[in-house]
């Protein structure tokens, strides 16, 4: 391995890492969004709209990210929908995470206890309120490790954006090793980014998991 490669490379993994980044936490927010509404429509059994998320749900559940990002970047264009690689990267983590965050999510607000609502009514609540201050907090608490597992889940997953010809930390090392040849020194730098990008979200997950099981059940 040639350090003085390494340090060669450095600048162009922290480009790819940057745009790695960016979309891959675009996408977590488009993901957590799609989660929460999608969520919501499950756990109230809206008519219809209940139907249309259980069938959103097991789609992107069941189909990899690849396909979906095959489907957005190059289906879509011949029917006049044309979406710029970033963008449908972002995209396609959204819709995809957002079906798992639905299922955490809705976890949680079906572990929420009938007590807590009939409290909160009797308090003289009205429904919004309830719902808003005592149902939402209370089942986002419950589903903090699986979002947490979810974040970290979809941050792996935008190693597939190299796929749609976005300049990512996995299309940034396939493309030196297929110039320079120089495998040891392109996949030890894709792992250290990969490291610095994943770790924090990791110790942090773990601290907000705490601090989350301590408010649900005081240990």
């Amino acid at each position: 391995m040639d350090p003085e490669v390494l340090r060669s490379y450095v600048p162009l993994y922290k480009e790819a890492f940057i745009l790695t980044l960016e979309t891959g936490w675009l996408g977590i927010a488009i993901a957590f969004a799609i989660g929460i509404v999608t969520a919501f429509i499950m756990h109230f059994r809206i008519p219809v709209l209940a139907k249309i998320a259980s069938v959103y749900v097991e789609l992107f559940r069941n189909t990899p990210l690849l396909v979906q990002l095959f489907f957005i970047y190059f289906a879509l264009p011949k029917i006049g929908i044309s979406i710029p690689a970033r963008e449908c990267g972002a995209i396609g983590l959204g819709l995809l995470g957002g079906s798992y965050m639905a299922e955490g999510i809705r976890s949680g607000l079906d572990a929420v206890g009938t007590l807590q609502e009939e409290s909160a009514l009797a308090l003289g609540m009205s429904k919004r309120q309830m719902f808003m201050y005592v149902i939402f907090p209370e089942a986002l608490s419950i589903s903090v490790p699986g979002i947490v597992a979810n974040v970290i889940f979809l941050l792996k997953e935008t190693s597939v954006f190299s796929a749609i010809s976005l300049m990512d930390l996995m299309f940034t090392a396939k493309d030196l090793i297929g110039l320079y040849y120089d495998t040891t020194e392109a996949l030890v730098l894709l792992v250290v980014f990969y490291i610095i990008m994943l770790l924090p979200v990791s110790l942090l997950g773990s601290i907000v998991e705490k601090k989350a099981r301590y408010r649900t059940l005081g240990v």
